[in-house]
């Protein structure tokens, strides 16, 4: 790896951590020319899917643009950079384990909306009434009522399947 400081062909790795659930390893680096040190993370490269938008154009999944509209709904909430930039990577997980070369940009929608709800209601209900393009108060009315009825995601993921295979929370099936 250059430095980027003053372009030396070589560096060395003072320290290595996994980062983003161990999607990534961040490697601290040091330059031994200039002596100035660097931050890299290594990330496995996917095959990720083209996402058909709904007018049927066909376009590159764009991480950044992912993390715009994420950011753009948590602006001004409480919660960190390492939670949103580990929701994206769950998203781009499940995106390259579907295996398909398209996905529509509706499911990449739900998932986001899934990932906010866990972080933040407030981002979640932003980002709905854009996504589902709400037209009145009464959209809002409606979304934030679903929200108390439905139990909250990490509840969710907690609770005990009743049936064995089934897709309801995350233990294991009751006995």
């Amino acid at each position: 790896m250059h430095c980027p400081f003053c372009g030396a062909g070589d560096t060395r790795v003072v320290d290595s951590r996994l980062a983003s659930e161990g999607a990534q390893v961040r490697r601290r680096r040091a330059c031994p020319r200039c002596g100035e040190r660097f931050t890299t993370y290594e990330t496995a490269e996917l095959a990720l899917p083209r996402i058909v938008k709904r007018d049927g154009r066909r376009e590159p999944f764009d991480e950044d643009k992912l993390r715009t509209g994420m950011r753009r709904a948590l602006e001004k909430r409480p919660v960190p950079t390492e939670l949103v930039e580990a929701a994206l990577g769950r998203i781009r997980r499940r995106l390259a384990a579907r295996g398909e070369r398209e996905v529509p940009a509706q499911e990449v929608g739900e998932l986001v909306m899934a990932e906010l709800r866990a972080l933040d209601e407030v981002a979640y209900v932003r980002f709905a009434s854009v996504y589902r393009r709400f037209q009145d108060v009464n959209a809002f009315r409606e979304e934030i009522e679903r929200l108390e009825r439905e139990p909250p995601v990490e509840l969710r993921r907690a609770q005990l399947k009743l049936l064995p295979g089934g897709d309801e929370g995350g233990g294991e099936a009751a006995p």
